[in-house]
């Protein structure tokens, strides 16, 4: 993997660069690698693409880029722009299933990215407040446990929501009728006026005040929404979690948000994965992690010992003789799966040695003898001593 460049490098400012320099730097780069920009080279346009944006994202947050400033990528949060396990990652998903990681997730093409961030470059760039208008995504977080983000789950959630008015089919007006061309502005949804002033004729354009813009109006609105072609409503949500999920990360499922205007598509729904802690396994990259306690005669002679695996099964694992508390042991590819790859992690098991609290007196009795036999000094017979 190539080493990240400096996120300052990367947008071409100095480290004391104003926000307006940073946006207008990163205006300027993002429209020439925008990947639609170029389609002949588009997998290095889109390593790049996703570089000034890990950039910009970090260095345009007052708060990021002051933790960036001090600890650099390595902060105490980090600066993962590329997701990943535990790193707060999109990863886009569909209801045949996972399609890997989004990189340009929200963008859209490459006009609409500067329209939303800057305002647009002019009149040439306007958006055409009378066609399609793609809905609104919404964000959603859903509590897995530990078992559910490492085999992968089915889970099934309910959420408010926008849903198109089934009425009027989305249209808001009463069924029978049809919205109107605005005669004010003949279905532009913006009017012109000229002026005489003493420089000259001055030409300005604002939006219809009687259709507010949408370039139609609604003589009879539907008595169900209203005239809004859409209604508030519980909707019920199924996904497949998949397998090797983190803390932190972002399913986008497609078409799962807000209905859109005018014949614009679904926005997507944002779905923020929170892991349960577990009281036995954690989780460190994609390796599982479990202490496993044994006993004195264990650590001493060796043993087979039966290992708990996050999946339910049980794995025997042989120790040596004369095994020391904390030693840590490997049992590989029982780890998380990758996301977007083949591999799997592996699961690492400490042992932690436990001296017996209470002996009764054959016990205390023979650890004596073995003591003579190491060349120790007995241990001294006094009440609490041992147990």
């Amino acid at each position: 993997m190539a080493e990240k460049r400096d996120y300052y490098e990367v947008l071409g400012v100095n480290k004391n660069a104003t926000d307006e320099e940073l946006k207008k730097a990163y205006r300027k780069l993002a429209k020439k690698y925008h990947p639609d920009a170029n389609p002949n080279n588009r997998k290095e346009a889109e390593e790049k693409f996703k570089e000034l944006n890990e950039a910009y994202e970090t260095l345009s947050n007052p708060q990021k880029r002051k933790m960036y400033d001090q600890f650099g990528f390595n902060g105490p949060q980090g600066f993962g722009g590329q997701g990943g396990a535990g790193q707060g990652g999109y990863y886009s998903y569909s209801t045949n299933g996972f399609d890997g990681f989004d990189g340009f997730s929200g963008f859209g093409d490459i006009n609409d990215i500067f329209g939303s961030i800057f305002g647009g470059f002019g009149s040439s760039r306007r958006k055409n407040r009378t066609g399609p208008v793609r809905g609104r995504d919404i964000n959603h977080d859903i509590e897995i446990t530990f078992e559910e983000s490492f085999l992968g789950a089915r889970k099934e959630f309910y959420i408010n929501r926008n849903e198109k008015c089934s009425t009027c089919n989305g249209t808001g007006a009463k069924p029978g009728t049809s919205p109107i061309t605005c005669p004010n502005c003949h279905g532009t949804g913006q009017v012109t006026q000229v002026q005489n002033t003493i420089l000259g004729q001055m030409q300005t354009t604002r939006t219809c005040s009687e259709c507010h813009g949408t370039g139609q109006i609604i003589k009879e609105p539907c008595t169900t929404c209203r005239g809004k072609g859409t209604v508030r409503k519980q909707a019920k949500v199924t996904i497949n979690i998949p397998a090797g999920i983190a803390e932190g990360e972002t399913l986008i499922l497609r078409g799962e948000g807000e209905p859109g205007e005018r014949g614009g598509e679904k926005g997507d729904m944002h779905l923020t994965v929170h892991v349960k802690r577990h009281s036995i396994f954690k989780r460190d990259g994609s390796n599982v992690l479990c202490d496993i306690p044994i006993t004195m005669t264990q650590a001493t002679l060796g043993a087979e010992l039966e290992i708990p695996m996050v999946d339910g099964e049980k794995v025997k694992y042989k120790i040596p003789e004369g095994t020391q508390t904390g030693t840590k042991f490997n049992i590989r590819n029982k780890g998380f799966k990758a996301l977007n790859g083949n591999w799997q992690g592996d699961y690492i098991f400490t042992v932690n040695v436990q001296t017996p609290k209470r002996l009764t007196k054959e016990q205390r009795d023979l650890f004596t003898q073995l003591a003579k036999t190491m060349n120790e000094q007995p241990p001294v017979k006094k009440r609490g001593l041992f147990g």
